[in-house]
């Protein structure tokens, strides 16, 4: 009874000590995750927190969505700091970096200091943590120190008015930041370092001390914190990265990971600034397997590494997709150089391209290679209606054991990064007579498909989405078909095929339901737009409108998607149509 009695004056001690004193953000053996799905602490954030305890997370940046009531807040907070868990408000977006968006930036301030100034002290928020990234703006490559200068204004207005909040300030920042100089001489990151109480720095890569690894990579970052007395945090990634799997911990299990970063940190602890490490993000993390293989309640042993098909070499590309089908077989044969100039002269850095398999695989190589070379990604593609019926099955394997044998046989940057599939049998009549039984044979034929791709390979597996589909039940479950699909692809292309990028009818608005599922599960989703004429409406085409309307419209999908982490980018249907488009 004396030691019950003992505990519990303990917790009261540890309780009042907050409401005293608010709680304290860690600062050495920090454990952090971003959080950018905020309606998950609407139920009091329980499955979040429960996961936080799990994996030992001390600190949580969760985005702000202003439209939640401050209670919803209060409550989440509460509980975190009850179970020794810190939480900085989040937000940015790259135009922040712009003087035309100060006012989102320091909207994000004092909201958040209203919220502390009326919140009970256990409720309040520990500090704010920006994640702008304005290297990803097209004003960025036309001139970066503009940019920069702009930025540094921008956040020397938002470091003024959180001043004497005694809100703890945080930004990330990439590791190659220590190449560009800061407005005032002196690096960028110097620079960013001196103004905030500590950096995060994007070290994307699932290697630790590769001469390309996380510690190579982020020694600079280290050195200066050390030599400025700041904290420095590492960030590491879990989302599926297609093209670019050397710079995440995707399709490792969360064991894996864990060794690998538990290595990190003892290498880093000779280094007084190292602070800890962060999860790219919580979404992806929770879904990564807890052991095994490749997940599921009896995975697959993995295979002998002497029988896996050889990987692709990264494309350096920019993460976000833009790209084109290339549905004529004999395009890439004959007019491989036509395509890739037109891919330069759109700035594309993603192509589907079916393939003929009736041709030797000399046929592709110099295509893919230039490709890889111009930053283009390239997937192999096929696909029919009937490829959805099981009698079928045989011809999607064909597909896939000719670029399984086509990679083995082929140098680096001549590979292919993945197979897209286009089965769209609701164009069948046997759709029109048993529904059922042609989703049933489809979703088999996927599921065979998924499987015989991933058992030695790491070849990404996507397909096109109707954005109807999910009206529909998967076979034998009470989930939508939609997202079963995008749950089994590593991404898939949706057919939001509509010549607006607003409204309830635009490419947003019939993209909602889908776009939901990919967040909800961490997968990548491309949006895919018509340029063919099309005689269903004309609100479904880009034909009439043209290629200068299309790019209007898809320029302004990044702030319809701005809440959408699963967004990567669009691909226009098909390269035919629109070579040929109007202006």
């Amino acid at each position: 009874m004396i030691v019950k009695n003992s505990r519990w004056l303990a917790v009261l001690l540890i309780l009042a000590a907050v409401l005293l004193t608010g709680f304290d953000s860690p600062s050495k053996g920090v454990k952090a995750t971003w959080v950018w799905q905020t309606e998950l602490i609407e139920d009091g954030g329980e499955h979040l927190l429960d996961f936080a305890h799990k994996e030992g997370i001390n600190l949580i940046y969760l985005q702000i969505n202003r439209d939640l009531p401050k209670e919803t807040y209060e409550t989440f907070v509460r509980r975190a700091h009850e179970g020794n868990v810190a939480v900085h408000a989040l937000g940015g977006d790259p135009r922040w970096a712009l003087p035309k968006y100060l006012d989102r930036m320091l909207g994000l301030a004092e909201w958040t200091m209203d919220y502390n100034a009326v919140a009970p002290p256990e409720s309040r928020f520990d500090g704010i943590h920006l994640d702008i990234e304005p290297y990803v703006l097209p004003q960025w490559e036309e001139d970066p120190n503009a940019v920069i200068q702009t930025w540094e204004s921008n956040l020397t207005a938002f470091l003024g008015k959180t001043s004497g909040s005694g809100l703890e300030l945080g930004i990330d920042i990439p590791f190659w930041f220590d190449g560009y100089s800061s407005s005032e001489g002196g690096s960028l990151n110097e620079w960013l370092m001196r103004q905030f109480d500590h950096i995060t720095v994007l070290a994307y890569r699932n290697e630790i001390d590769s001469d390309y690894g996380i510690i190579p990579l982020s020694r600079d970052e280290l050195d200066l914190g050390d030599r400025l007395g700041k904290k420095v945090l590492i960030g590491v990634n879990t989302k599926q990265m297609p093209g670019e799997s050397h710079t995440t911990f995707y399709g490792r299990n969360k064991e894996q990971m864990n060794q690998s970063l538990s290595a990190l940190s003892e290498q880093l602890s000779s280094h007084s600034s190292f602070s800890g490490l962060v999860i790219h993000d919580f979404r992806y993390w929770e879904n990564m397997p807890d052991e095994g293989g490749s997940g599921g309640d009896n995975p697959d042993p993995e295979p002998d590494p002497g029988d896996m098909v050889p990987d692709a070499e990264p494309v350096n590309r920019d993460q976000t997709v833009r790209g084109t089908y290339i549905w004529e077989a004999n395009q890439v044969l004959q007019n491989g150089q036509e395509i890739l100039d037109f891919a330069k002269e759109k700035k594309l850095n993603w192509l589907y391209v079916r393939l003929d398999l009736q041709q030797p695989f000399s046929a592709y190589r110099t295509f893919v290679k230039e490709a890889s070379a111009a930053g283009i990604e390239v997937h192999a593609m096929g696909g029919h209606p009937v490829w959805a019926l099981q009698e079928s099955r045989p011809k999607m394997m064909k597909l896939v054991n000719y670029v399984k044998d086509y990679n083995r046989a082929v140098d680096g940057d001549e590979r292919f990064h993945g197979i897209h599939l286009d089965i769209e049998p609701y164009v069948l009549p046997e759709w029109k007579t048993d529904d059922k039984r042609v989703i049933s044979e489809w979703a088999s034929n996927l599921d065979a498909f998924v499987t015989e791709l991933k058992k030695d390979s790491h070849l990404q597996a996507s397909m096109d989405l109707a954005v109807w589909l999910d009206k529909y039940k998967a076979p034998g479950e009470d989930v939508s078909l939609s997202k079963w699909m995008i749950q089994r692809m590593d991404h898939v292309s949706l057919m939001a095929f509509r010549n607006t990028a607003a409204g309830s009818n635009g490419i947003a608005g019939v993209s909602k339901e889908e776009i939901g599922f990919a967040n909800e599960l961490g997968k990548p989703i491309l949006i895919s737009v018509e340029m063919k004429e099309n005689y269903e409406g004309a609100h479904i085409s880009f034909f009439e409108k043209g290629a200068e309307y299309m790019e209007g419209e898809l320029a302004k999908l990044p702030e319809l998607f701005s809440n959408s982490p699963s967004y990567t980018g669009n691909v226009v249907h098909a390269y035919d149509y629109w070579r040929n488009a109007k202006p």
